[in-house]
């Protein structure tokens, strides 16, 4: 019977220094936090070995990292991936497709910028964008000849408008003196004649033409003039004479005849209606995006997410290179504090520094019952 209870207690005493040591330096792995002293004298294994050498922890995790974890040939593996890229597309595809259906309009997503007077700023840079276009191209061609300016296709193509012109123009004048209005204009036109002409000829004239009316008689003869080809072929000769002389223009007397300012405010004038930027940015985007945005979606924004992560893929080096992220490691680990290193620690491996506790004690455990036997045995 004292045999079994002396083997028993050098089996708990063993079990209990067994658990308690390797419960001990499985603390010192971290604590004490900071070094401690008494007096002068600093006190041995203080602070814990991970909280001493935490320098060199965060340099090798920071080595691990780029080394063997996140490396740029398993990242570019990533992006080369198949499925990945299926993932990355239809993410695109629905992001877009929701950011282009949105009712919101250019001028409210430019403020969440603080973009404000958006319209405005556009105008005023597309305004100095025609100044800078304008002066470089009259520095260029100021002293050349509209002729050698324009395209050969273009000048036939302007020459052979004229007839078309020409043809527009005796319509236009058919039309006019055609009308009531352009009736009265002749009369008005026949009566002057006549007033400014109050002498002998004058009174011959009323006397022979009595009562009649003049615009009656001249209305159609001027249609019939403005009618005739002959008066066609004229004006169609007249408009390209006209026109040769303009083609021998320099290029600085179109300036001069419309002055500068004049010229720049007339092509800013077009530019800002041509575009309507005021009512484009107060357009919704949807309704601005709606011809193209089944095209943008589901065509090219494939397209560009494959470029985008081939780009990426060629560069992944130098990106990599770029990153630091040996440094980004180091140095998230050196800001940690021991406090929170250590939780994140036992967070994963808690439940084996346990078993190591438990193994210590049951190692301690059959120390004991061995020690136990030999001393049984030396008695």
């Amino acid at each position: 019977m004292q045999t079994a209870i002396t083997i028993i207690l050098m089996m708990i005493i063993g079990a209990i220094i067994g658990g308690f040591t390797n419960f001990v330096a499985i603390k010192m792995l971290f604590r004490p936090y900071k070094t401690l002293y008494i007096g002068k004298w600093r006190v041995p294994f203080t602070p814990g070995l991970i909280p001493k050498r935490r320098d060199e922890l965060a340099e090798q995790m920071g080595k691990v990292v780029t080394r063997h974890l996140l490396t740029s040939e398993g990242i570019k593996k990533k992006f080369l991936n198949e499925g990945f890229q299926k993932e990355m597309t239809g993410f695109v595809q629905k992001e877009l497709g929701n950011f282009l259906a949105t009712e919101k309009t250019p001028a409210e997503l430019l403020a969440i910028f603080e973009v404000t007077d958006a319209h405005l700023k556009a105008e005023t840079r597309i305004h100095a964008l025609i100044e800078k276009k304008y002066e470089s191209l009259l520095e260029k061609y100021r002293h050349q000849q509209i002729e050698e300016i324009l395209p050969p296709h273009l000048l036939e193509k302007l020459e052979a408008k004229i007839p078309v012109v020409s043809q527009f123009i005796l319509q236009k004048g058919r039309d006019y003196f055609s009308s009531l209005e352009g009736k009265l204009r002749i009369q008005r036109m026949a009566d002057d004649f006549l007033n400014e002409r109050s002498g002998v000829l004058g009174n011959m004239m009323q006397m022979f033409l009595g009562n009649i009316n003049l615009a009656d008689k001249i209305q159609p003869e001027i249609i019939k003039f403005l009618s005739n080809d002959g008066t066609e072929e004229m004006i169609t000769t007249l408009l390209k004479t006209e026109w040769e002389k303009v083609l021998e223009w320099e290029v600085a007397k179109i300036e001069e005849q419309f002055k500068k300012e004049e010229l720049l405010e007339m092509i800013k004038g077009s530019a800002t209606k041509l575009l309507g930027l005021e009512q484009l940015f107060q357009t919704p985007l949807s309704q601005l995006t709606a011809s193209f945005r089944t095209e943008l979606v589901d065509t090219i924004a494939p397209k560009a997410v494959g470029l985008f992560v081939d780009f990426l893929a060629d560069r992944m080096d130098v990106l990599m290179e770029r990153l630091r992220l040996q440094e980004i490691v180091r140095q998230q680990v050196e800001n940690f504090s021991v406090e929170q290193l250590e939780e994140m620690v036992l967070t994963i491996i808690n439940r084996e520094l346990k078993m190591i506790t438990f193994l210590g004690a049951l190692l301690g455990g059959a120390i004991g019952f061995i020690q136990g036997m030999l001393a049984i045995v030396m008695n």
